[in-house]
């Protein structure tokens, strides 16, 4: 099987990769977690690259490019640990939009996300879910044509800066009842609609979503919605396994920097050859996990369910390597580590906030385990 990149996608990395190393530096960020964890300037500058319009297809003024350029771009947004949801805001939007919605949407909502005038964000989670996307009791009414949303989301990414929502609501059957839920369009300057801010352990920000009676736009209606949110949740969980790698990779960097710098007894440690052994372990969950999320973003454009079993193995490795690879780097930094003036710290919140995202590790076994019937194996 080829690895190897295109040329456009190398350039696209290369693209990405100035622009983080000369736009989006240590100082800058923390001055932006400072501020509360969003720059919309950030934002601004990452949909002049052309970003936003990644899964937006030409005929909206997007890109029209697949999983792979995506993979791309968040392996680089990660090494730069990037505060703004381009995932939610780019990726999940536009692609949402793109294969679900009806064409009068389409048509006023995806030039607005790819030129970035606007960011829409999935606000998927609510409080006893624990993870389940048929675990839904926002509901949603019709009165004629029109549709109202009563519920509340929780932990909705950039929350209360967001344009829009997009939120599952139930409109029939009982609470965990994935046939009755639709999808819709919120947005967020409409009457009923409330949010609180607050941040992240990582430095992002995120919100309370509170919707009373508020008029929404039917995205996907029920039948169809639960297979629009699950892929939506499948575009996360790809963005989020492309981004730990670059998040790791760049961890693990900083590691070997430090190991070959730092001496004890009068040697640099990186000659120790326990801790050698340790940053070769690291390695190798590193590179697990970067195979799995090439995994990940090989079967997207797959039927539903090789897709959402595909996903949830890639997501149960990343989750592994994420903690491996944070809890290892730490420790061979020692005390330095995790003070907050050292990157390496926010490197390691980063990954503990992406492990949790979309279903953290010990969810993901279950997932897996419910989709591995007859065979066992990523080779299935």
């Amino acid at each position: 099987m080829d690895f190897d990149f295109s040329d456009d996608q190398e350039m696209l990395r290369d693209s990405v990769r100035r622009w983080v190393d000369k736009g989006y530096d240590f100082e800058r960020r923390r001055g932006i977690v400072k501020n509360g964890g969003y720059s919309p300037e950030a934002w601004r500058e990452i949909a002049g690259l052309g970003l936003t319009g990644l899964f937006v297809p030409e005929a909206h003024g997007g890109m029209g490019f697949g999983p792979i350029d995506a993979m791309v771009v968040m392996e680089e947004l990660g090494r730069g640990l990037v505060l703004e949801p381009y995932a939610q805001g780019a990726l999940i939007a536009g692609g949402v939009l793109a294969q679900h919605a009806p064409d009068a949407v389409q048509a006023a909502w995806l030039p607005k996300i790819a030129s970035g005038d606007v960011m829409v964000v999935l606000a998927h989670q609510e409080r006893a879910a624990r993870y389940r996307l048929n675990h839904v009791t926002t509901s949603a009414q019709q009165s004629g044509s029109a549709w109202t949303v009563t519920g509340a989301k929780s932990v909705v990414p950039v929350g209360d800066k967001a344009d829009a929502f997009i939120v599952p609501a139930r409109v029939s059957g009982a609470v965990d009842d994935s046939a009755g839920i639709a999808l819709f369009l919120v947005e967020r300057g409409a009457a009923g609609v409330s949010t609180r801010g607050y941040p992240t352990q990582d430095g992002a920000r995120a919100g309370e979503l509170t919707l009373t009676d508020a008029p929404a736009t039917l995205l996907a209606p029920a039948g169809q919605g639960f297979a629009a949110l699950e892929h939506a949740v499948d575009i996360g969980i790809a963005a989020v396994c492309a981004e730990a790698v670059g998040v790791m990779d760049k961890l693990v960097d900083f590691t070997v920097e430090y190991m070959n710098t730092r001496k004890q007894f009068g040697v640099a440690i990186a000659s120790f050859q326990a801790l050698r052994h340790r940053i070769a372990d690291v390695k190798m969950q590193l590179e697990l996990g970067r195979s799995m999320s090439y995994f990940a973003g090989l079967k997207m454009n797959e039927d539903a369910a090789p897709r959402r079993r595909a996903l949830a193995q890639a997501k149960l490795q990343l989750g592994q390597s994420m903690r491996f690879v944070g809890q290892q780097c730490i420790q061979l930094h020692g005390g330095i580590g995790v003070t907050d003036e050292y990157v390496g710290s926010h490197y390691f919140k980063r990954l503990t906030v992406l492990e949790m995202s979309f279903g953290d590790t010990m969810h993901q076994v279950g997932e897996v385990s419910a989709r591995m019937q007859d065979t066992a194996g990523v080779f299935a």
